[in-house]
């Protein structure tokens, strides 16, 4: 592993490709120090290109341009960023008909920040490379309000140093830190590995959480003992699950935005995964996932940030015998 702050590309056009919640910020954030360099985006969704487009604190100095498909994107930027859902909508758009590979042109970088099966992602990488293209795995941790905050943390895989160091110099727009992980699929690994802890973290906090106040705490106060001891989390200090405990954490906010439950479910079927094809134990992370299946079965939370583990556990869990 290793850090730099060099650059060695000066990129002459930006394409972005996903304008879901993560992607819109990322895509702010790179657009507005662009400087004069055309910023060309594309989303099948319509209606987040309009917003996107609509956008009052775009920077006005880099015209933003729609591209009719990834391969027309492809075709007019130097560097193409991607933040999509799932390894099926990776594979759409960078391989696809009409996808990124039959536009690209030799030396372009794709810096894929979805996460995704660690196969699929090494996949892509290798086939955008085949045709004279560079690519880097870049998943991203630190949810909606790391995207919104520039302060996201980007784990990269790349062939190279050199594709790194060029990747860095794009990322750093969009995050605080740009770590290094290792060959093409490590930024992958690295990120499942953090999502695994994160679950198993939030549903162990809201656990005690939950213990606590049934016993008679006040969760500020609880919080505040757990957030200057041995059991500080980010699950505790920045997105405590029970409500107005942390102003800005989505508990407090009906549990609306952050990181949904569903897609939870979705890196813990990656953990799954890899767990399976590398013949690692997963004790505590499979009772995770089976623990957001449950929730992500629930209408009600499905689309909830899930931190929504605490609510989970005090209704469907108190139901069996505890106090509601």
């Amino acid at each position: 592993m290793f850090y730099s702050t060099t650059s060695i590309v000066e990129e002459t056009s930006i394409g972005f490709i996903g304008l879901g919640q993560m992607g819109y910020h990322m895509a702010k954030h790179l657009q507005s120090k662009a400087d004069n360099k055309p910023f060309i985006i594309y989303d099948v969704d319509k209606g987040a290109i309009s917003r996107f487009t609509n956008d009052s604190e775009l920077n006005t100095n880099s015209r933003v341009k729609v591209a009719s498909s990834p391969a027309d994107l492809a075709s007019k930027a130097s560097v193409i960023v991607t933040a999509l859902p799932e390894s099926s909508h990776v594979k759409s758009v960078y391989l696809g008909k009409d996808g990124i590979v039959h536009g690209i042109g030799s030396g372009t970088l794709c810096i894929d920040s979805s996460t995704i099966d660690i196969s699929v992602s090494t996949e892509v990488s290798k086939q955008v490379i085949a045709v004279g293209a560079r690519a880097v795995d870049a998943p991203i941790s630190g949810g909606i309000m790391g995207a919104k905050a520039a302060t996201l943390t980007f784990m990269v895989g790349s062939e190279t140093t050199g594709d790194f160091e060029r990747a860095k110099s794009c990322l750093e727009k969009m995050g605080k830190n740009v770590v290094h992980c290792g060959s093409l699929g490590a930024g992958q690994t690295a990120k499942i590995c953090n999502n695994l802890l994160l679950a198993i973290s939030m549903i162990g906090t809201a656990e005690a959480m939950n213990l606590g106040i049934r016993l008679g705490l006040d969760a500020g106060v609880l919080a505040s003992i757990f957030n200057t001891s041995s059991g500080r989390c980010w699950s505790s200090d920045t997105a405590n699950p029970v409500p107005d405990v942390i102003p800005t954490a989505p508990s407090t906010n009906g549990y609306a935005g952050g990181f949904k439950s569903r897609l939870m479910l979705k890196d813990l079927g990656l953990v799954s995964n890899a767990a399976k094809d590398s013949k690692s134990p997963l004790l505590l992370g499979s009772l995770a996932e089976n623990i957001y299946r449950h929730i992500s079965n629930n209408p009600e939370m499905v689309d909830k940030d899930f931190s929504v583990v605490y609510k989970w556990l005090t209704s469907t869990a108190g139901s069996s015998g505890s106090k509601s």
